[in-house]
């Protein structure tokens, strides 16, 4: 009986074996057939042209950004907090009180770190000065913690962006980071900068057409690039570490200037 059931799925294996074995020969058979049209026929060779547009637009930045932190140290975390946060809220409410709303002010991090400090050890009196000497064996102790808060602002309107940025300095902030201009809808400029790419790159292959006496079909392959440099402002009577600590700070003249969006396309025609 077990001989009968043996043989019984040996059977059905070979089946098996033998239905995906006529369908893999089937496929390939196919394939063959469908290469037989070519026999004889040389490979289509595409012909095409390639042209490079360039595109630029000058735009006059419409927000200003920078960052400011507080760095608050003491004996206790809560301690600490209260402190940053006194200090942090009394910048908020300066900025809020010259128009610059909620949405634009925004937490980058905030941190709390326990705060060391370095002892040096004392070796015992020897000699016959009885004096203690330092030693190296020095250690670290933990003497408190620091609470950091770095803040990002924007200032959607230029003409205050200096009086805004020395008035930060007046509450005793550790750093006032990178005053920078940009402008707000940065992708509309963009796309009028690759609006303007294209149009030079087809004028060229319009040109390039008619000099090499072909024809253009359609458009194969198109890649776009754009450089949109950080801008630098320029700050008048070199703004240093002075506006940081100042008890009344006279605000910068700055001047946003302009900043070119420059948009590069390639564009790929098949012709004939």
């Amino acid at each position: 009986m077990n001989n009968d059931i043996l043989k019984n799925k040996l059977w059905k294996i070979s089946i098996a074996v033998g239905c995906l074995l006529g369908l893999f020969l089937l496929v390939i058979s196919i394939k063959e057939i469908k290469s037989i049209r070519y026999v004889g026929k040389d490979t289509p060779i595409m012909n095409i042209i390639t042209v490079n547009g360039k595109g630029e637009m000058i735009s006059i930045p419409d927000v200003a950004v920078f960052s400011f932190s507080v760095t608050e140290t003491a004996k206790l975390v809560d301690e600490a907090q209260t402190k940053a946060t006194t200090k942090i809220n009394g910048v908020l409410k300066a900025l809020k009180d010259n128009n610059v709303e909620e949405k634009d002010i925004k937490t980058l991090s905030y941190n709390i770190n326990p705060h060391y400090e370095y002892v040096e050890g004392v070796c015992p009196a020897y000699g016959t000065s009885g004096i203690a000497t330092p030693c190296r064996s020095g250690k670290s102790i933990l003497s408190g913690y620091d609470v950091n808060q770095t803040i990002e602002v924007k200032i959607r309107d230029i003409k205050k962006a200096g009086a805004l940025f020395a008035t930060v300095g007046t509450f005793g902030v550790q750093n006032i980071n990178g005053l920078s201009f940009s402008i707000d809808d940065i992708d509309k400029v963009k796309a009028e900068a690759r609006e303007l790419a294209i149009e030079n790159a087809k004028d060229k292959a319009k040109i390039l057409a008619k000099q090499l006496d072909v024809k253009l079909t359609r458009i194969s392959s198109f890649y776009d690039s754009s450089d949109d440099s950080p801008f630098s402002p320029y700050l008048r009577e070199g703004m240093g570490s002075d506006i940081m600590t100042a008890k009344s700070a006279v605000a910068p003249e700055i001047s946003a200037g302009e900043q070119k969006i420059i948009s590069k396309v390639s564009i790929t025609y098949e012709i004939r």
